[in-house]
């Protein structure tokens, strides 16, 4: 009775948290049920073996002798849950958080962090279970916690155009820094760079004020069609590869 109720009302809260629409931290409810219910399954299976006549104070004994052959059998069971506690206490990662790791072809959507294993959702649907102690051992990157991302971008012009690079760097800057979804007050770069085999380039260095992935690229398709517009507006072209042959 104990653990359904736990049960239910784990899926209560969540239900109420997500129908809310606030923020919501479901792995911390998701934590705290798990302890609760494994509190009650020992508490319980205690007082049934003192209910049947076994001393308890021999069976918490045996423990302690039994649990240094049990942990050395079951190492990397006992690791895995350390490592999910780890997870629980520093909060890397938490459910719903996009995630992925430099270390190890790990990329995609935190759906459950268990005792052993978390599960992680890649962008193709197919699941992929890691080991808890993993995430001990591995660098995680947590795109979910940006504040902004960025545009790094390089443009040529052509060289006979060479006449209108300043104007068009200086118009471009000025664009970046009074959009919308440009973030002007964060860092924001906009200059010549370099002489190219076939191009005059200039680079675009700025952040987007949104981290939603999809909201990001319509917002540097905007952009980066604002300066093809500058380039156009001032008589100039944007480069591509060309070969000059002198006969």
């Amino acid at each position: 009775f104990s653990v359904r109720l736990i049960r239910k009302a784990e899926t209560n809260l969540i239900e109420a948290g997500e129908a809310g629409g606030a923020t919501f931290d479901r792995t911390t409810v998701d934590a705290i049920a798990k302890l609760l219910r494994l509190s009650v399954i020992i508490t319980a299976s205690l007082v049934g073996l003192q209910t049947l006549g076994f001393s308890i104070s021999g069976v918490l004994a045996f423990g302690g002798v039994g649990g240094i052959a049990v942990g050395l059998a079951a190492k990397d069971l006992l690791s895995n849950f350390f490592g999910g506690l780890t997870i629980y206490l520093d909060r890397p990662i938490v459910v719903g958080d996009l995630v992925r790791s430099p270390d190890r072809s790990i990329e995609g959507v935190v759906e459950n962090i268990g005792w052993r294993r978390t599960l992680i959702r890649r962008f193709d649907t197919r699941p992929l279970y890691v080991p808890n102690s993993t995430f001990t051992n591995i660098a995680v990157e947590n795109p979910s916690r940006m504040n902004n991302r960025l545009i790094n971008e390089t443009i040529g012009v052509r060289y006979q155009d060479a006449h209108a690079m300043r104007a068009i760097v200086a118009d471009v800057e000025k664009m970046l820094r009074s959009h919308s979804g440009i973030d002007g007050d964060n860092f924001l770069m906009v200059n010549f760079d370099a002489f190219a085999p076939s191009s005059m380039d200039f680079f675009i260095w700025c952040y987007t004020r949104t981290t939603q992935w999809a909201q990001y690229h319509v917002v540097k398709q905007d952009a980066l069609l604002q300066v093809l517009d500058i380039i156009a507006s001032h008589g100039a072209e944007v480069a591509f590869p060309t070969s000059t042959l002198h006969v």
